[in-house]
């Protein structure tokens, strides 16, 4: 065993206001037409917002400098640039091919009720517990040491001083039943009140290992946010969420690696492999084209915002289940 550490950001990080817009924008255009083609990027900070992409849809009523200013506040200035999705593009999702080449990761693991790695899920419910209290922009990250006690714990809120933080962090270490060293770092740089948008700039898509499954797992590399279901780096990834949740049931294992790979305008996966506990296999008994992982995880519905803001996984989502 070896030292493990993961870190989780509160919805009101610049990156996760970023995420949220971006998703917010795909549910309001899949409300109005579940087909819509949506890829939708934001760049916000210091009073801007800036929202670009490629969108293709019979709606036409979706106000995004509204959604920006519901998710990043009255005051923000908005400026648009959004073109429709090159027809080469579309013709390969037209025939019902994947949107883009990738490799798509899927993980379960037995560690957690969440079946997640613990230290994701330690990190994210202490700033879920945070953020209860001061639901400003924030960090947390959490360290275990190789006997499985937590080594470190850090904490950074957005308004919160360090005398309450420390009576919340003891707090959730007492309602968890944590033990070990237990060094703590909060607002270690000192308490600060300027935060989001004011302090610092944000992006869709740069928080890719907190939406994912912590450092210790590797990803595909593609980000989620924004995008609609055609594209698989998205909808692909749920899917092997959900065939790993599968194999680590039915198999009663440790932990469970999917690897899916697409080349872009072809249906089939490339590669659909599963690991085991250790040992790999061909995955089976499912339809991997992405019109079926669309249909069989019922993908086109406005569902995704909430997915912005704790990250794609654990959270009670239909491919963790």
């Amino acid at each position: 065993m070896f030292y493990r550490t993961a870190e989780s950001v509160s919805p009101k990080h610049p990156d996760k206001l970023c995420d949220q817009i971006s998703d917010a924008i795909l549910d309001a255009y899949l409300k109005l037409d579940p087909n819509a083609r949506v890829a939708a990027e934001a760049c916000g900070g210091h009073g801007v917002v800036f929202v670009t992409g490629e969108i293709t849809s019979t709606a036409d009523e979706v106000d995004i400098p509204a959604i920006v200013k519901r998710i990043a506040g009255d005051e923000i200035e908005v400026h648009t640039k959004i073109v429709k999705q090159s027809p080469e593009i579309a013709a390969g999702v037209d025939t019902g091919g994947a949107g883009d080449q990738g490799i798509m990761i899927g993980y379960a693991c037995d560690e957690t009720p969440e079946m997640l790695p613990l230290e994701v899920v330690l990190a994210r419910r202490l700033n879920q517990f945070i953020f209860e209290k001061y639901p400003f922009d924030g960090k947390t990250q959490i360290t275990i040491a190789p006997d499985g006690t937590i080594d470190s714990i850090v904490a950074s809120f957005q308004n919160a001083s360090h005398d309450e933080l420390e009576k919340l962090v003891q707090e959730f270490i007492k309602e968890h039943n944590l033990s070990g060293k237990l060094e703590l770092h909060l607002n270690p740089a000192g308490d600060w009140h300027q935060g989001g948008f004011d302090a610092d700039t944000g992006l869709t898509g740069r928080k890719l290992i907190v939406d994912n499954y912590g450092p210790r797992v590797a990803i595909g590399g593609g980000c989620y946010s924004g995008k609609d279901p055609s594209k698989v780096d998205r909808s692909a990834a749920y899917m092997a969420r959900k065939i790993a949740v599968d194999y680590l049931k039915k198999r009663q294992a440790h932990e469970v690696l999917v690897r899916l790979a697409y080349a872009i305008g072809y249906a089939e996966p490339l590669e659909k492999t599963v690991i085991v506990d250790g040992k790999a296999e061909e995955i089976t008994g499912y339809d991997l084209t992405p019109n079926g992982i669309i249909k069989f995880l019922d993908l086109k519905r406005p569902i995704y915002e909430k997915t912005a803001r704790y990250g794609h996984y654990g959270e009670g989502f239909d491919w963790d289940k």
